[in-house]
């Protein structure tokens, strides 16, 4: 069950991938390259190429500031960090690692790289990467790439890297420059990520408020890079908050099993989040981070466990309600396969809906830019503005959901599950699942590229149909379909790394309704891929 931490790493310097195999190639998803040492899909010649690859994209573009790089606690995070290191000082990239040695969140890479362009008058852009595989399993690997924009890289500057890093891989890596780690490292200039981002953390969430109160906190990192910006915060700000896992541990021992028997990092699973479900009592709002504390889990005593898209709505509303002056025209950022009970609440605070693909890239701009106040996913993934409307973080940040959770605890005296089930008496009480159902690649190639007359059925469980979409308003393609009735809906997209597609669906009718529309979205889909 727990990984081989001395096989996992030996496999990473000693695999070499068959760049002509497409499962062993370069592969930018919508989180960047991920894979495991121990097939041959996340290695040390991946990371080489991945890195000379970016090393010479930043060339190119004349992206010549410091390249902030961080890693979480995953296994093999620790060898690719070396490896990028070594490739990016040879290359002749700036490149800014942690001060102490330590993990780093991908809200605090995101943090700097935008404080940093933020003060630059001289051109000197900085951009960065993180080294993580977000909250897959143990023996996963991941490597993102954040342009100076702070957030997450777009389709064009991913397919470019990873084309260039293929080319490397099929030129052979070892014929990219390469310095001696300790050299590198030496060279490297040093950030402390932590104390920048923890000192500011007052400008996007009233920490004051919190301290004041007297609110008992409760924090899981999940073993995850959180665990020392934690302990910070709450010494900073003089938080009663109990970091009640602090252990750090690469086979992730201490986790319970997920649904599916594996260990994950999931702090939206109520099983992979079972230890701190049964603290709930104990505090008056507990909450968890997965290993790079970009995602966030909230746990409250009313409710245990919040569903990702309940608390999107409950933020949401406490956001754009009193709580903040964000300008009359800031938006709200959603996917095309969240709750449609976020679309009611944005409607009722007469504010703009801004609904876009699968990908937190798709709201950078806006978060950038201050035209969305708000953007989150349906996996438990958001930011949001600071208090004075200027950008934050333009990549996920689950420290600043799990404070805000907080922070709306002590204003509205009830907790965000309670917030969420008043929003239900106003707008409807919705049943949402995701499944997963096999399909051939065949089959997801023609999923990805279905258009609305590929989809024939006039009826989704028993309503009439009245959209059936492949992008989303702004014409951004879905990758999937989705369709539409009165009281529900569904969507289907394929898999960007295993042999099924991913199917949402959403029923304000209850449960009974969700199954029906479950069964035929199957039939639905099943009959476009027949076609």
């Amino acid at each position: 069950m727990l990984i081989d931490v001395d096989r996992l790493l030996l496999a990473y310097h000693d695999e070499h991938p068959d760049p002509e195999n497409p499962a062993q190639a370069v592969s930018f998803g919508t989180s960047g390259h991920r894979g495991t040492s121990l097939e041959g899909t996340f290695t040390e010649d991946h990371i080489v190429a991945i890195s000379a690859a970016i090393a010479d994209y930043r060339a190119g573009r004349d992206i010549t500031g410091p390249l902030f790089i961080g890693r979480d606690t995953h296994a093999l995070s620790a060898p690719a960090f070396r490896t990028a290191v070594e490739v990016l000082v040879a290359h002749g990239v700036r490149v800014a690692v942690d001060a102490d040695d330590g993990y780093t969140p991908t809200p605090a890479i995101s943090h700097a790289i935008l404080t940093h362009n933020a003060g630059s008058g001289r051109g000197d852009t900085a951009d960065g990467i993180v080294i993580t595989p977000s909250h897959n399993p143990p023996a996963d690997g991941g490597f993102k790439y954040n342009p100076p924009h702070g957030g997450p890289a777009d389709t064009d500057v991913t397919r470019q890297i990873q084309d260039a890093a293929n080319e490397l891989l099929r030129s052979g890596p070892s014929g990219v420059k390469r310095l001696d780690y300790d050299e590198a490292i030496a060279r490297a200039d040093r950030h402390d990520f932590r104390s920048a981002y923890v000192d500011e953390l007052g400008q996007v969430v009233d920490l004051e408020l919190i301290a004041g109160s007297g609110l008992r906190m409760g924090v899981d990192p999940l073993g995850g890079a959180s665990v020392a910006y934690w302990q910070a915060i709450a010494e900073r700000y003089g938080l009663d908050l109990d970091v009640v896992n602090d252990r750090v541990d690469p086979t992730f021992s201490f986790m319970p099993l997920d649904h599916d028997g594996k260990i994950r990092m999931d702090c939206s699973s109520p099983d992979a989040m079972a230890d701190l479900i049964s603290l709930k009592d104990r505090f008056d709002v507990a909450f968890a981070n997965d290993p790079d504390a970009d995602r966030h889990g909230i746990v409250t005593p009313s409710g245990g466990l919040m569903n990702p898209n309940h608390y999107l709505a409950a933020a949401i509303s406490y956001l754009l309600g009193d709580a903040r002056g964000f300008p009359g025209d800031a938006g709200i950022g959603k996917t095309m396969v969240s709750s449609s009970i976020i679309d009611r609440v944005v409607d009722g605070l007469g504010r703009r809906l801004e609904e876009v693909p699968v990908g937190f890239k798709w709201f950078v701009p806006g978060l950038l830019e201050g035209t969305l106040a708000f953007g989150g996913e349906e996996s438990a993934g958001a930011s949001f503005l600071r208090r004075d409307g200027r950008a934050w973080s333009t990549d996920k940040d689950g420290l600043i959901m799990c404070l805000l959770a907080a922070e709306m605890t002590v204003r509205d005296d009830r907790d965000p599950a309670q917030r969420y089930a008043r929003l239900t008496e106003r707008y409807g009480n919705p049943v949402y699942r995701r499944v997963d159902a096999p399909a051939t690649p065949e089959q997801k190639r023609v999923l990805a590229g279905l258009s609305p007359a590929d989809v024939t059925a006039s009826e989704l469980a028993g309503e009439p149909i009245d959209e059936v979409l492949t992008a989303s308003p702004s014409g951004a393609a879905l990758g999937g379909v989705k369709v539409v009735t009165r009281s529900g809906w569904f969507a289907a997209r394929p898999s960007g790394t295993e042999d099924v597609y991913k199917l949402y669906a959403e029923s304000f009718e209850g449960p009974a309704h969700l199954e029906e529309i479950l069964k035929e979205a199957q039939q639905v889909v099943d009959a476009a891929l027949g076609a």
